[in-house]
């Protein structure tokens, strides 16, 4: 259980919700509440049904099918959020998300890549892995997104508290979201020494 629990924390630092909130925010600025969140429901809908499906057959998906040892993507997903993290520190690289009229089509941007990724889904197989029971991974992953959505909608009212001066709120999610990311990086370079040690048992 504690393993569980470890694993959902860095699962749910690994989506980088401050990160998520930062990059939606000129976006959310320019549509109805109501249509935000909706968008980011439909949004954590879309990431749920891609992670569940990986977490119930990704480790099959990886051994049997493509036959592909699963360390060599946990490398691969470590690579891609390191990768991700640097280029962030470093060139202080924001992506942002265009805006468009279809809910639909902006859900579906939100959540491949931002929300599901090599290292989301990297995750999602090792929360199947580590579950004692398929449900408790689904479960699992429902409330991570869950958590995700939450803190998202509850950032853009602590921003709505500091009415008289908006920008200290946005430096503040700044800072907490360049903190995140050396964190995020470091998960990154865990993910490929772990894979690389089971890859070749060191």
């Amino acid at each position: 259980m504690d393993d569980m629990l470890a694993l959902s924390i860095a699962f749910l630092v690994m989506l980088n919700p401050f990160a998520l909130f930062v990059c939606l925010e000129p976006l959310r600025r320019n549509m109805e509440k109501a249509g935000f969140r909706t968008m980011l429901r439909k949004a954590s809908i879309n990431s749920a049904v891609i992670l569940i499906f990986f977490t119930l057959a990704g480790n099959f998906l990886f051994t049997m099918v493509f036959q592909i040892d699963f360390e060599a993507f946990r490398i691969f997903g470590g690579i891609i959020i390191f990768t991700f993290a640097f280029l962030f520190v470093v060139k202080d690289r924001k992506t942002l998300i265009q805006a468009k009229q279809n809910i639909n089509d902006l859900a579906m941007d939100v959540s491949v890549p931002f929300m599901v990724g090599a290292g989301s889904i990297s995750f999602a197989i090792l929360v199947g892995q580590a579950a004692p029971h398929p449900a408790l991974g689904i479960l699992q992953i429902l409330i991570i997104l869950l958590v995700n959505y939450v803190l998202i909608i509850g950032l853009g009212y602590g921003r709505f508290l500091f009415f008289r001066n908006p920008q200290a709120f946005d430096n503040y999610m700044d800072a907490v979201m360049r903190v995140n990311i050396f964190i995020i990086g470091a998960i990154g370079v865990d993910m490929i020494v772990t894979g690389m040690q089971n890859l070749f048992e060191w």
